[in-house]
Order: structure tokens, then sequence, then C-alpha cells
């Protein structure tokens, strides 16, 4: 009984911590927001306090809601905080399951599809090619770079840009992979003119997220384009450059947000401009998304990154299933999940 106690205080501790930490981002963010674009209106305050308060079962879930209120210039009822999404969502629709693609070298195991740019794994002290056969670390350096001039690796439980390494025959060492753990080596996709237009330097990822309804049924609800920096050999989230996308066309909007939230209408390297321009084989990259969630439909809400290659096929650089990020989805594009009924899911949580 003494252990059981103990336990739950250490995870209301770590929901409070959780809750804290999410929040006072949002906070930032909106006052990031607000030194742009003034005081966000207080109607939208009161009104986000209610709709977290009434609808959402607790107050602590405004936040977010401030600042996708700040974005959108009005109040929407249906959008989910992030905090929300993180403690409520995603236990309740993907519980253990998301987690799995943190883990590189179960990608083909899952989807066995050759969309993703994925050359060899290392796992626990062995090489695997991607079907899964042992491979001799002397031939490792010979066989990435039989095909290409520079190759990624990416750890497990990456993200945000961190945990990615780039190579070229020059300075690949085996030996080093073996000290970055666990992952995959990826061949470094040469992206589409489109992109290459925005920002030479580093692959630009194209990320949709897919939802699966209550009936099975699986659709695409948002997107937006990532582009990196001039300086940057990858996309991280202290530079990145985010557009949203139109999910019909493909179309980009015509201006994209900067990681402190202002606006810009054109890369502030390369000038060029998001204003009518439009993804290169966009039907195939949502067709192909909506597909490889139905294969994996155990996690319920999915973000695709995705690029479209120098041949106009569609790669798939990862997929992230656990706390995939819906709060830029939302504050630009949303409520992307409103018909979903997640809005109650805090009534059955546990």
């Amino acid at each position: 009984m003494k252990r059981k106690a103990i336990k739950n205080l250490v995870q209301k501790y770590l929901t409070y911590e959780y809750h804290k930490s999410l929040n006072n981002s949002a906070i930032e963010t909106l006052k990031s927001i607000e030194s742009i674009k003034g005081k966000t209106d207080a109607r939208f305050i009161k009104l986000s306090n209610e709709y977290a308060g009434d609808i959402l079962g607790w107050r602590g879930y405004a936040p977010w809601l401030y600042v996708y209120s700040a974005i959108a210039g009005s109040f929407k009822e249906g959008w989910i905080p992030d905090n929300y999404y993180g403690k409520i969502v995603v236990p309740a629709l993907k519980g253990q399951y998301g987690k799995i693609g943190d883990l590189k070298s179960l990608t083909n195991k899952l989807f066995n599809e050759n969309i993703f740019p994925d050359l060899l794994y290392y796992t626990n002290g062995l090489f695997f090619t991607t079907d899964y056969c042992a491979f001799p670390p002397e031939k490792i350096k010979e066989y990435v770079f039989r095909d290409s001039n520079k190759v990624v690796f990416k750890k497990d439980n990456s993200g945000r840009g961190f945990g990615i390494s780039i190579f070229d025959e020059s300075n690949f060492d085996v030996n080093k992979i073996k000290t970055l753990g666990d992952g995959v080596i990826q061949e470094y996709i040469k992206q589409h003119a489109f992109f290459k237009a925005f920002m030479p330097n580093s692959v630009a990822t194209i990320r949709i997220t897919t939802a699966i309804d209550d009936y099975g049924s699986c659709t695409a609800r948002a997107c937006f384009l990532r582009l990196g920096r001039s300086k940057d050999t990858h996309i991280n989230s202290e530079s990145r450059i985010l557009i949203p996308v139109n999910l019909e066309t493909g179309a980009l909007h015509d201006q994209g947000f900067m990681p402190n939230w202002n606006l810009t209408d054109r890369h502030p390297d390369t000038g060029t401009l998001f204003a009518k321009k439009q993804i290169p084989n966009f039907a195939k990259c949502i067709s192909t998304a909506v597909a490889l969630h139905k294969s994996m439909p155990l996690a319920r809400c999915i973000g695709w990154d995705m690029i479209v290659d120098e041949n106009d096929d569609v790669k798939i650089m990862e997929w992230n299933g656990n706390h995939n990020g819906i709060k830029f989805s939302e504050a630009t594009q949303g409520p992307c999940f409103s018909d979903l009924g997640w809005e109650n899911l805090w009534r059955t949580s546990k």
C-alpha cells in the first residue's frame, strides 16, 4: 500500500512538472507573438479559460489556447492544447504503440516499403540490412557510399533536429557510429529542384499529420513545410522556417513563420518567395501518408516527415507516432481534429 502511495505521489509530481513546463513554454511563446502583433484580445483569453475549464476539464489547458488565438486573431472551438494532447490524447489513442516510431530499426519490419531511405540499422552492437541480415562492419563504408557521396545517421529517440549526423566518405567512421548509439544510416536524399530553390544546403521536410477516427477511417489533417537556414546542414528547431500548406492543393501559404513566430514572405537567406508555390507531386505525398498509416493503425495520430526527390518520387524520412507536434498546425490551420471527439477523452482517461 505504501509503495502504491509513493508511486501515485511521484506520478502527480511528474504530471505537475509536465504541465508547468509546457505552459511556461506557451506563455513565453505568447509573449513573443505579442511583441510582434500586440496584446491578445481579452475576449479570446476569457473564451480560452472557459473552453479549457468547461470542455476540456481543467483551466490549466488554456495557455496554448491563448497562443492559438494570438496567431489566428480569433478564438475557435475545437482546438486541442499541446499539453492536453500529450497528457490525454496520446495515452488514450496511442498507448505504448506510438513509442515504436522512436526505434529506427523497426521501420522496415513494420512497413516493408522502399520509400524509406534506410540503408543499414545499428542495434544492440550489430549492423543489419533493411531485411535484417547481419552486416560485416568492415564492408559498411563501401556499402553505404556505393550510390551516394553523403549519408545521414539518426539516433533512436531523436527529434527536433538533434541526434542527426551527416557524413561523407572522408569523415565516415564505423566506430563513430557505434559511439552514437542505436539508430539508422540513411542515404542523403537529393531533393526536388522546387525545394532547392528555397534552401540548397539542407533537405526540406514536408510534415503531414494523419489521424484515424473511431470507425478506422484515416485522413490527412494538417500539413506544413520545414525549411533550414544556410548555416545548417540539416533542419533544427532553433532556426527552421515553417510554412503552412493547403491540404487540398499543396500550395504554400503566402507567409511562413520564423522560430520566434515572426512572419516572413520569403526565405531570409535565398529570398525565394512562398506565394504562388505548389509542392510537386503533393497528391502522392498525401496518399502515401494515409496508406502507411492504415498499415500501422495502432497509433491513431502520426506525423510523417517526407520529401519529394529529384526524380519526383516521395521519400519518407521518418514517422512520429508518439507526441508528434500539433501546436503549429492547430494555431495556423486548426482546429484540425474537431470532429474526432478528442475533447471528451479526459472524462475516461486513467
